[in-house]
């Protein structure tokens, strides 16, 4: 996969996208990011990229050219034309079953606001699609970039060391993870679950669905509204709740 990010600070962005998990992926070509510095495309001796709004109102917008060419020089470059999306408050709200149906996708190119937004004209010409990673506004679209690319990078071949790695996390198949522990067996009085060292692993793998289910519940209760259980997950829920109540 080969992402794309336009951006007024790409200094920032390679700080974080060229270190740890997602730096190394580079490194060994099992995912290419490249930065563009928008200002490059703007026109005057001062490289502004925004202008005043028509109609009046408060702050800046970002113009509609200097993007359209960064774009269009990304499609030279590459030969195709990048998946674009825009990290907008106004998108959908980032989600892991649609960060799967994008990592299906080869060429992505993301685009950072700023401002008070961008002219709609650019939005309405080139965008495929605007995402959010949450109900509240930031300096600028940078950080919501970074997240959005570091959830979808993660799930390309080759990023992480195996799928399990992100299949069985949370939110994956629509649930929370279950509890994990590690050595000492023993922690300040709180032993491990005897399951998870018994090397059963058909019981390991059941206790882990039902403490997902669980952990669901508790903490996340909304996720199992949209999620269709079996008739024994349901069994099992409702005997837990009679339970703890």
């Amino acid at each position: 996969m080969r992402i794309d990010l336009i951006t007024l600070f790409p200094q920032m962005c390679d700080a974080v996208l060229n270190e740890s998990i997602i730096g190394r992926a580079q490194k060994k070509g099992a995912l290419e990011i490249v930065t563009h510095q928008l200002r490059d495309f703007a026109f005057d001796k001062h490289k502004r990229v925004d202008d005043t709004p028509y109609g009046g109102g408060p702050g800046m917008l970002m113009k509609a050219e200097p993007i359209a060419l960064c774009y269009e020089d990304i499609c030279k470059e590459t030969g195709v034309k990048p998946y674009f999306v825009y990290m907008s408050p106004q998108g959908k709200t980032l989600t892991q079953k649609r960060l799967v149906e994008l990592s299906e996708k080869e060429n992505i190119c993301v685009l950072c606001g700023h401002y008070e937004g961008v002219d709609q004209r650019l939005i309405d010409e080139f965008i495929d699609e605007e995402i959010s990673i949450g109900d509240y506004v930031l300096t600028g679209g940078e950080l919501p970039a970074l997240v959005f690319i570091d959830s979808l990078s993660r799930m390309t071949s080759g990023v992480l060391s195996e799928d399990l790695c992100f299949t069985e996390e949370s939110h994956f198949n629509g649930l929370l993870e279950y509890p994990q522990y590690t050595k000492p067996q023993e922690w300040r009085g709180k032993t491990v679950p005897p399951v998870l060292m018994s090397g059963h692993h058909a019981n390991v793998d059941k206790w882990r669905y039902e403490h997902s289910l669980i952990n669901t519940l508790e903490k996340r209760p909304d996720m199992l509204e949209n999620k269709e259980l079996s008739r024994p997950d349901r069994d099992f829920l409702l005997n837990y709740k009679n339970k703890t109540e």
